[in-house]
């Protein structure tokens, strides 16, 4: 077996966590794959894996070299789709993530018409609320809402801003009352998300005053679509961005309070591997998810 097979046995052991998945996806026998993870493991003089007959482990010198061979099977990868892109359609798997909240909204809904015209791309969505390492997991392209990003690895391209908001339903504000300041909201039921920036301190602004609202959670989650469907069910009052939940606002389903006061808006960015030579089928994709933005002029809609 040569090294990039050697490298990609490795690498599928590693992420099946079993040597005899990783032997099946690869069509190879399973002794076959033992032999030539063993002989690996002997031309460099390392232990990788500690093996036992229940389990499989990562060693720590295994764990860096499983992550230098990822970036060395997506070099070659992206070197290959270099040369067939002048030549072929894009193709090939592209993973993408964002939250699940962003994936519903924005990214299903563009899944029909891309699929139509770049039939031999394979789309893997993982809609996931805490964000993911984009290189360790082979990413290509993922939504962010915070301006900077610590890896310089990655490129970061403004999708488009949006205003966080205050909301519940009508029946609610029947009950309990509209909230006339930010002070008010001690009184009332509050639906909050706790991935947001410090979720429970609302900072205010109003005419150049600046006031921080302290709030209790009635019931908080880890997606915005529970928090959504409490709002919904008479629950209390949630704080969202506005792209979350325009289409309940734009039904009467939810109606916003406090709009005189200003919470920090949500710049919401696409990151991506930083590349001398962008793959086609990330382009492609980012081209797409940009254009459906602007000719809906969502940011107008949300501000």
């Amino acid at each position: 077996m040569d090294r990039f097979r050697e490298i990609n046995l490795f690498v599928q052991i590693v992420e099946a966590g079993s040597i005899s998945r990783a032997a099946d996806k690869l069509g190879l026998p399973i002794s076959t794959a033992s032999r030539h993870l063993n002989a690996l493991e002997a031309r460099l003089g390392v232990r990788l894996l500690q093996r036992t007959t229940r389990q499989l482990a990562v060693t720590d010198v295994g764990a860096e070299f499983y992550r230098r061979c990822i970036a060395t099977l997506s070099d070659m990868a992206e070197a290959e789709a270099m040369a067939k892109d002048s030549v072929v359609n894009p193709s090939g798997l592209l993973r993408v993530t964002a939250s699940l909240s962003f994936c519903l909204l924005h990214i299903e809904p563009l899944l029909p018409e891309f699929k139509a015209r770049y039939p031999e791309i394979d789309v893997d969505v993982i809609a996931e609320n805490r964000y993911m390492n984009v290189v360790e997991n082979n990413v290509d392209v993922a939504i962010r809402t915070r301006q900077f990003e610590a890896d310089y690895n990655l490129t970061i391209r403004k999708l488009a801003v949006t205003k966080r908001v205050l909301a519940a339903s009508p029946r609610y504000l029947s009950l309990h009352g509209i909230p006339k300041d930010p002070q008010d909201l001690s009184e009332h039921q509050m639906l909050i998300y706790n991935y947001a920036n410090n979720p429970l301190d609302l900072p205010f602004e109003k005419d150049g005053k600046s006031v921080t609202m302290h709030v209790n959670a009635s019931i908080s989650s880890n997606d915005g679509q529970i928090v959504i469907r409490a709002a919904l069910h008479d629950m209390g009052i949630l704080v969202q961005p506005k792209y979350i939940i325009f289409d309940p606002l734009e039904r009467g389903e939810l109606v916003t309070v406090l709009d005189d006061w200003e919470l920090p808006r949500l710049t919401m960015n696409i990151a991506f591997q930083t590349r001398q030579y962008l793959p086609t089928k990330v382009r492609v994709f980012i081209d797409a998810l940009t254009e459906r933005f602007r000719e809906n002029d969502f940011e107008k809609r949300w501000n």
